[in-house]
């Protein structure tokens, strides 16, 4: 079912930005999880998926006794702002059965975050863009170096140099299997 705007007709109207988007889930059906949660991207107001990147399975940051992560990094181009994109994040984390309340580093269904919106910084309480932990993860900076090399607003170093500086010595498992783009089967 094709999504009632076009793209093409919003960008004559409203600017595009790019954004990236971090997904992870370590529990049940981890990768039909991410699965859906690119598919319910591909169907927001505004937005398109551009890129989607390998999936890697990692290890667990913070609480370490749980099941490993699935992760992957998702570009969008979109006309939202960054409050409607969070909540509309936010919307499909419930949708797909996470809580809205967790304790910090417990499992989770799915987890979307988003990492970096064009070279913007905000900070605010409900929102910190870029993703505060975003220079300390390998889990994140290398699937987002999949897809592209944007520069990290705050040091003004490129993704490929923050990974290179980056302390994270934990292991990365590509998977073989992957999150289909749907956007192009629309």
């Amino acid at each position: 079912m094709p999504k009632p705007t076009t793209l093409l007709l919003v960008s004559e109207i409203m600017p595009l930005h790019k954004v990236f988007i971090g997904i992870g889930s370590n529990i049940g059906d981890r990768l039909r999880y991410l699965q859906e949660a690119v598919n319910r991207l591909v169907f927001l107001d505004k937005t398109s998926v551009s890129s989607v990147s390998p999936v890697y399975m990692t290890e667990p940051v913070g609480e370490t006794s749980q099941n490993r992560f699935y992760n992957s990094v998702v570009l969008l181009e979109t006309a939202l702002l960054p409050e409607e994109l969070r909540q509309h994040c936010k919307n499909i984390e419930q949708g797909l059965g996470r809580s809205e309340e967790y304790p910090r580093w417990s499992p989770r269904v799915i987890d979307l975050d988003i990492l970096l919106y064009d070279n913007q910084i905000i900070s605010t309480e409900a929102l910190s863009i870029p993703h505060p932990q975003l220079q300390y993860r390998k889990f994140v900076l290398v699937p987002l170096l999949d897809i592209a090399n944007p520069v990290y607003p705050i040091t003004g170093q490129s993704i490929k140099q923050l990974l290179e500086s980056c302390h994270d010595r934990s292991v990365l498992i590509k998977l073989r299997e992957g999150i289909e783009d749907q956007q192009s089967a629309l």
